[in-house]
């Protein structure tokens, strides 16, 4: 039963590591993990987050290596204005070699016509002046031309280069959303896994009840009342379970402004996590009823909200038998802001504290005793503290397992719907 619930683990248990000291003196340790777990529901969404980051970036690249292909044949463009610059410039040093092999015929025809030889003479220096300036117009157009091909090349290059940088945008996208769908579908299948894979459904014959108010209003106090019974007909060697404390409005804030503690009637009270909060009550005998306390406090700064509180039990024994509810127990409630101070013209006002529900200490001190005394039961009394068989239990990674899948499976469904 370790082994598979440190193959299904989807949280991380580590506040259960917390198990007391004394039992490393008088119990086995704990298998070494052979198994590499499976990521945590948080996990797995962090990756997601990672997966669509990657994706926009990649979606991005891939629509910026196309701005710049059709940037590219734009006028303005820096490759675009020198490509039509070399072409002005090889368009002037055409009409200026047509020019100076114009000036050479000019000049080759009065040669032709002169009688005298001072005439002749004058001509032919002409002449050879025409055509010194004709040849250094051929060389002009030639590099003029050159200029010209020179610039087109450039434009291909670069034309060249971002087609191919396209291709790798693209290929990167392509890669990019199909690492976001395996991510959003391992998310999905993890969060769609049946509650409690590892372990017999016992439904009927292990129950948890919640009850509790359907509004608290900020900086007040509320109890919800816990009853766990053990219909299962035998001894449960250790009884545990979690609870989560869920934010259905938009802003998702409610834990940055609540506090958890659960007890016992007439004991102490315990700090209890607002994600992932461990109850252990140790044994429960057939037919025994445990009734807990858990109080919460919303600041007086908490936003009006809609909330829901989960508590999902389970046991384990030391015959490897293991089980859990059918469904987590719920209780929906509304936050309400404070409400604004009146003005008073004597006398004192004193705080509001909300609904209680179970009986129990209503108050704000500790109920009383230690946080050794036993849990109040029917008939007899079930321990707090670590249970001989839940040490090895949380060493395994197995204790928030299938309670934390099958108390976030079902929120998961409830925000849903809300959402909607």
């Amino acid at each position: 039963m370790l082994a598979t619930a440190v193959a299904a683990a989807v949280t991380t248990p580590l506040v259960l590591l917390s198990a007391a000291p004394a039992f490393a003196d008088t119990k086995p340790a704990a298998p070494a993990q052979t198994q590499e777990q499976k990521p945590t529901i948080e996990q797995l969404k962090k990756k997601v987050a990672e997966a669509q980051k990657a994706y926009d970036a990649a979606v991005i690249a891939y629509d910026a290596s196309q701005k710049a292909i059709d940037a590219l044949d734009k006028a303005d463009h820096l490759l675009q204005i020198a490509l039509a610059d070399a072409k002005k410039a090889a368009e002037q040093a055409t009409a200026d070699k047509a020019k100076a092999d114009q000036a050479v015929l000019d000049a080759q025809a009065k040669l032709d016509a002169a009688t005298t030889d001072e005439e002749k003479a004058a001509a032919q220096t002409a002449l050879d002046a025409e055509k010194a300036k004709a040849a250094l117009a051929a060389t002009a157009k030639t590099a003029a031309d050159l200029g010209v091909t020179t610039a087109n090349q450039a434009v291909e290059d670069k034309r060249a280069e971002l087609f191919r940088k396209t291709g790798e945008a693209k290929t990167a996208k392509e890669e990019a959303l199909a690492a976001l769908d395996a991510a959003k579908e391992a998310l999905k299948d993890a969060e769609e896994e049946p509650p409690h894979p590892d372990c017999e459904n016992v439904s009927d014959q292990l129950k948890v009840t919640l009850t509790g108010p359907d509004k608290v209003v900020a900086g007040t106090s509320v109890e919800f009342k816990l009853q766990i019974t053990n219909g299962t007909g035998r001894k449960l060697d250790s009884v545990y379970g979690l609870t989560d404390l869920y934010d259905l409005g938009e802003k998702d804030t409610l834990a940055d402004h609540t506090e958890l503690k659960w007890g016992a009637v007439n004991a102490e009270w315990d700090d209890l996590d607002t994600e992932v909060g461990v109850i252990e009550l140790g044994e429960l005998d057939k037919g025994q009823k445990a009734d807990l306390l858990v109080r919460m406090t919303v600041d007086a700064e908490a936003p009006k909200t809609e909330g829901i509180f989960v508590a999902d039990f389970g046991y384990d024994s030391e015959d490897g038998s293991c089980g859990f509810v059918e469904e987590p127990a719920t209780v929906e409630f509304q936050v309400e802001p404070k409400p604004k101070e009146q003005p008073t013209t004597g006398g004192t006002t004193g705080g509001t504290t909300g609904g209680t529900t179970g009986g129990g200490n209503t108050g704000t001190t500790q109920q009383g005793g230690t946080s050794t005394t036993a849990v109040t039961t029917t008939g007899q009394l079930a321990k707090t503290g670590s249970s001989d068989v839940m040490p090895q239990f949380a060493l395994a990674g197995g204790a928030a397992v299938a309670l934390g899948a099958g108390a976030m499976f079902l929120v998961r469904r409830r925000k849903a719907g809300v959402d909607a």
